[in-house]
């Protein structure tokens, strides 16, 4: 009698099931097993496999596993990775691999996967994730959906789901806890995440076998993400940098190459886009906190100012959650703001009216972008004369993409030059927090306030009221006064003494709201 019979599906699983159960301890054979890597007609059909700086990660990764053989009782120490990479190099990828590897090898394992922004996450984390499930031998394990991936055997058990870095997530984050398994982290571009989903995701690291992934730009030189390489618990992390130039399969190297000319190897810019290192300030951090610290702790003498055109500022709100700012500049000297929440433009109006006629300055610029357009209608009907500043507005500089970039790039330079700040911690949050970037042709572009609010930062009312008071250059409105300005305008440090730097183009046809 022939021996009892197998069905030959039915040990093509098994098979397949003890080939993925000896990858436990080694992401990399995994990775290697479970993609069509050069086979023809598939979408890895002209790829050998992961690159270099990959496969240095798996290995490292596999061998942490093996010195804490987690037994399914006793926890063990928590595993730390941390990569900061340049451009282009492959960082969602290892994303990828890393959940499918620990979904496939570890039952009732339970994954939490975010990014610092939530459209990292639906536009470039999870989509990865699901082109490597579909590619992958274990693609029937499991169902993927919209920022889940589960078992089909037991979906409450042993899943993997995307979440948002909003704060007010964290206690999802907090309740990851598998005594029996491994409970793992992952942080996608993990310099945007905020400081409270660090600090939940750290607690959650107490029991079975727990891992925590970080992974992004280094674009910060503060936060959760520079602490595992510059902070007081860095040795706890296994830390990596990855340099764009040295993976085969990343960005252009022309472009990398010309943004090494264009900015210098040493630069803040090469440093995070290429070589994978922290800048000395964020890289897309316009202010420096330092900058505006010194300039708060600071006190203008009376002959740096006195002299000097008066300009008045008003950034309007434009959401629910932002607010109107009102401020006073003359020369370096600036004083506390006036800040109103849902006032209508007419009341908005009327204050700014006050403010006017109080102070009598030389120049005021409003923010006629959306209702502010309605504040500028009612003050020049009200007799008042005032310049309404369109941000998208081109610019005198050819550096800058904007007229609001520009004001905010000279606002910057008016720290530098010495210029005096209210005590506020809200203004120094708001100077310091809108990031920015070069445009394709090398122009500057200040964060837009929209993608600020996208990443959960404040909009930055209060900076930008104090930006406007830069819109143009502003002289003197007495004959007397007005000749002795454009004397100084001849001299080196005309951005201290007229507001907006060397070439500002007074013409007073054009800007006779304020003659």
């Amino acid at each position: 009698m022939s021996s009892e019979c197998t069905f030959p599906a039915q040990t093509e699983l098994e098979a397949l099931a003890q080939a993925i159960a000896e990858c436990r301890y080694d992401p990399l054979r995994h990775v290697l097993l479970s993609y069509p890597w050069g086979v023809p007609g598939s979408p890895l059909e002209h790829e050998e496999g992961p690159s270099p700086w990959h496969r240095r990660v798996l290995m490292a990764i596999g061998q942490a596993c093996r010195e804490r053989r987690f037994d399914g009782r006793n926890a063990v120490d928590p595993i730390r990775f941390a990569v900061a990479s340049g451009h282009g190099v492959g960082k969602t990828t290892l994303v990828a691999w890393l959940i499918k590897w620990i979904l496939d090898t570890r039952l009732d394992s339970r994954i939490t996967v975010t990014a610092g922004t939530s459209q990292q996450l639906h536009v470039r984390t999870w989509p990865e994730l699901q082109k490597w499930h579909d590619m992958s031998l274990t693609r029937d394990w499991f169902r993927i959906l919209n920022l889940r991936i589960e078992s089909g055997e037991r979906p409450s058990q042993h899943f993997a789901v995307g979440m948002t870095c909003r704060e007010e997530n964290s206690e999802n984050f907090a309740g990851q806890h598998n005594r029996t398994s491994t409970s793992a982290y992952f942080l996608d571009e993990a310099s945007g995440v905020p400081a409270k989903i660090w600090e939940v995701a750290e607690g959650g690291l107490t029991d079975g076998e727990p891992m925590i992934f970080a992974l992004g730009n280094p674009t910060r030189a503060e936060g959760g993400f520079y602490d595992c390489f510059y902070g007081k618990r860095a040795e706890l992390w296994t830390r990596y940098h990855v340099d764009s130039r040295d993976v085969p399969r990343a960005t252009n190297k022309e472009l990398v190459a010309q943004w090494v000319r264009d900015f210098g190897e040493d630069s803040d810019f090469v440093k995070v886009r290429v070589r994978g290192e922290f800048p000395a300030a964020s890289s897309m951090q316009l202010i420096e906190r330092d900058l505006v610290y010194a300039a708060m702790h600071r006190h203008v003498a009376d002959d740096d100012w006195h002299w000097a055109p008066k300009t008045l500022g008003v950034d309007v709100a434009r959401y629910g959650s932002c607010e109107s700012v009102i401020v006073r500049r003359q020369g370096l000297k600036s004083w506390m703001p006036i800040r109103k929440r849902k006032i209508d433009t007419m009341t908005l109006a009327g204050i700014v009216a006050q403010e006017i006629e109080a102070w009598s300055p030389d120049a005021t610029f409003v923010d006629a972008v959306g209702q502010g357009a309605g504040v500028v209608d009612r003050l020049v009907q009200l007799g008042y004369d005032v310049f309404g500043v369109e941000e998208a507005a081109a610019p005198s500089k050819p550096e800058y993409l904007n007229l609001r970039s520009q004001m905010w790039g000279d606002l910057r330079d008016w720290l530098k030059a010495g210029g005096e700040l209210p005590d506020d911690r809200d203004l120094e949050a708001q100077l310091c927090g809108p990031e920015y970037a070069f445009t394709a042709k090398g122009k500057l572009a200040l964060e837009r306030k929209e993608d600020m609010l996208a990443r959960d930062v404040p909009s930055p009312d209060l900076g930008d009221a104090w930006a406007l008071t830069f819109a143009y250059p502003v002289f003197k409105r007495s004959p007397a006064d007005l000749i002795a300005q454009a004397a100084r305008v001849q001299q080196e440090d005309y951005a201290v003494f007229a507001g907006v730097g060397k070439g500002g183009g007074y013409r007073p046809d054009k800007y006779r709201p304020w003659r």
